[in-house]
């Protein structure tokens, strides 16, 4: 019979293997939105054979996916803050890789969009967790880089899916292409089960304490994060630019198809693979700089890093938006990524740095619900719905072009709130 090991060996064991555990949360978090965002590459095709409207491509990319994925965030927060994290991450990871497989087989709208639901409602046991684990492992001075380790798993996964997606489905179809992606899904959701460390909560910080405390309720939560003024300028800062980019990434490869006239195998060998170097460095990048920044200056410096970084790469967007000659414009998206993708690490740093230690995966549920209600929910659905509603006038490759150039100019809303939370940050530091 064996027995739980001191707190004091358990805890050096959490800490020994932090990388290997930040490795395996990044890698679920990879497979998270390859599985989400694999649709992209492959919409052209689905729009043809099953006869979908700009709008429909929307809802299956955003609102449909979101309302499951941001909602049932909650409950599983509520879990996490309880209960094991690791096996609430397996279970999610192999639930959402079955139903990404699953949507290879529709043969029409309501079948396609039913899997989609099913790989948000799994993909919703997946963020919350790991950014209380990772928070756990990692001290508040360090963590900045952690998650921006971490959110590589945005950058390597969309272009992930980008690759392999567009790969498969240009030489055996779309729906192969989604069984391709989804089944490997299940076998990482063992392996995550037998590495992945579940350390004590409050194991960084400074008060420990603090972790034993009474478990707050739903309410105590909201009431507690919407106190914060950081915390919601930090909230709103990320949903609108989440917004911006889960519109621009779900027809991103529509647009270098449809209106800079670049085929599914050169978005897949060519653009991709370099974009996602461009994304990977700046991930890692905004992460390290947010970690100095914090060193030299103060917390509050890496609110004001993401406004700085993301204002130099507005008018990149707005070039590469612009632009018609493919060997133009796919220069000037690769140079944006390698500034507008900074931000997701120094945010959801400074957002746990905020957050009471009982109420870690709360908060992160909470950010994510906003986050994917408005962001993802919205985002691909009203750039669909602003192309449909420019065709008649534009033409289908003109209104697409208008309609993301429509959110890349929703920018500045975003930097205004990074500006402000750096402001309440420093404040509260002194």
């Amino acid at each position: 019979m064996t027995t739980t090991p001191p707190a004091t060996a358990a805890d050096e064991v959490a800490i020994r293997r932090r990388s290997v555990t930040l490795a395996l949360l990044t890698a679920a978090y990879f497979f998270s939105y390859m599985d989400r965002q694999i649709l992209a590459i492959l919409q052209e095709d689905i729009r043809r054979e099953l006869l979908l409207s700009d709008t429909q491509l929307g809802l299956l990319a955003g609102f449909a996916f979101a309302i499951f994925y941001a909602t049932l965030g909650l409950p599983v927060a509520r879990w996490a803050d309880r209960g094991n994290r690791v096996n609430i991450i397996g279970i999610a990871l192999a639930l959402w890789s079955a139903m990404t497989a699953v949507c290879g087989l529709a043969q029409n709208f309501v079948q396609l969009l039913l899997a989609r639901i099913g790989v948000g409602i799994g993909e919703a046991g997946s963020s919350p967790p790991s950014h209380s684990i990772i928070a756990d492992l990692y001290p508040p001075e360090k963590r900045a880089g952690a998650m921006g380790i971490y959110s590589l798993g945005v950058v390597l996964g969309a272009a992930g899916g980008t690759i392999i997606g567009g790969t498969l489905a240009h030489f055996f179809g779309w729906r192969t292409a989604m069984f391709a992606v989804g089944i490997p899904g299940i076998l990482l959701a063992v392996i995550i089960k037998l590495f992945v460390v579940e350390p004590r909560r409050g194991l960084s910080d400074p008060a420990h304490a603090a972790a034993h405390a009474a478990m707050p309720g739903f309410v105590e939560g909201f009431r507690s994060l919407f106190a914060s003024r950081a915390a919601v300028h930090l909230v709103m800062g990320v949903t609108i630019t989440s917004l911006i980019g889960y519109g621009h990434t779900a027809f991103g490869p529509s647009f270098l198809i449809r209106t800079i006239g670049l085929d599914k195998l050169q978005i897949a060998s060519i653009v991709a693979p370099v974009g996602a170097v461009c994304g990977t460095l700046s991930a890692v990048l905004g992460g390290w700089l947010a970690n100095k920044a914090a060193e030299r200056w103060g917390l509050h410096s890496q609110a004001w890093l993401v406004l700085a970084m993301k204002g130099v790469g507005l008018p990149l967007s707005f070039l590469f938006f612009a632009s018609s000659d493919p060997w133009i414009a796919v220069p000037i998206y690769w140079a944006s990524l390698i500034l507008v993708n900074s931000y997701l690490g120094p945010t959801f740093a400074l957002i746990q740095g905020l957050a009471p230690l009982r109420m870690r995966a709360l908060w992160a549920a909470v950010t994510l619900l906003v986050i994917n209600l408005i962001g993802l929910g919205l985002g691909p659905t009203l750039i669909g719905v602003i192309s449909d509603a420019l065709k008649p006038s534009l033409g289908d490759a003109q209104s697409l072009r208008w309609a993301m150039l429509t959110f890349a100019a929703a920018t500045p809303w975003a930097l205004f709130h990074y500006w402000r939370a750096g402001v309440w940050l420093k404040r509260s530091a002194a």
